[in-house]
């Protein structure tokens, strides 16, 4: 009955955590999308300089825990750079440096699966390459990507959960908090789990629905 209790009492306070846990994801995924396709364009596209810049970029941000990021950006390079921003603003920032680098090469897969054929079928019609790129491999290429970037939607949901180092409000902290207090700790940690399902399961589902939209009739990558 006392962890019926704790939950009932502490479950609006995690709710308003998941709205924080949705605005970190959401923010992350969007800059990882505005960095992740230029980079997936250069590494297909570019020459040998940009081809290493990207690389190398990918290279540090796959190689080394999110944890370790939060902490390296968060308590050293911001300050560094001057750089005065809250904690959910540099969390935001960190998962969105990271994702990019893996949405960066879910693009990448995406353009190589499209025939080299046509860009040089827009080269022939008068396009220019970014033309040709801009208006007929990306389209394309952001529809093949979709499967894979719901993926990626549930990995960073998962790890938006390390935030709570840097002492942002958002599922894992408040939950952390009120079990700390009412020493319940795992009806807590369950409702937390719980609302991280859910929260999983709505951006797949939505996702899907927006691969099923984006669909062309008829066309497959193959």
């Amino acid at each position: 009955m006392d962890s019926l209790i704790a939950v009932r009492e502490a479950l609006p306070y995690l709710v308003q955590g998941a709205a924080v846990t949705i605005t970190a994801v959401v923010g992350a995924m969007g800059l990882g999308l505005l960095i992740g396709v230029p980079m997936a364009v250069g590494q297909v596209y570019g020459n040998r300089p940009v081809r290493f810049l990207v690389g190398l970029y990918v290279w540090f941000f796959r190689g080394v825990p999110v944890l370790v990021l939060l902490f390296l950006f968060y308590f050293g390079l911001f300050s560094l750079m001057g750089l005065n921003l809250n904690a959910l603003a540099a969390a935001t920032l960190v998962l969105g440096l990271t994702s990019a680098a893996y949405q960066s090469q879910i693009f990448r897969g995406a353009i190589q699966a499209i025939s080299r054929g046509q860009l040089q079928a827009a080269k022939a019609l008068g396009m220019s390459d970014i033309m040709g790129i801009r208006t007929i491999i990306l389209p394309q290429a952001l529809r093949l990507s979709i499967p894979g970037w719901s993926n990626e939607y549930s990995i960073i949901l998962k790890d938006s959960a390390l935030a709570f180092v840097l002492g942002t409000s958002e599922i894992m902290a408040r939950t952390h908090f009120v079990a700390s207090r009412t020493y319940q700790h795992l009806p807590l940690y369950i409702t937390a789990g719980v609302l991280y399902f859910i929260l999983t399961w709505a951006g797949m589902r939505a996702l899907r629905q927006l691969e099923r939209k984006t669909r062309i009739p008829g066309y497959s990558h193959g």
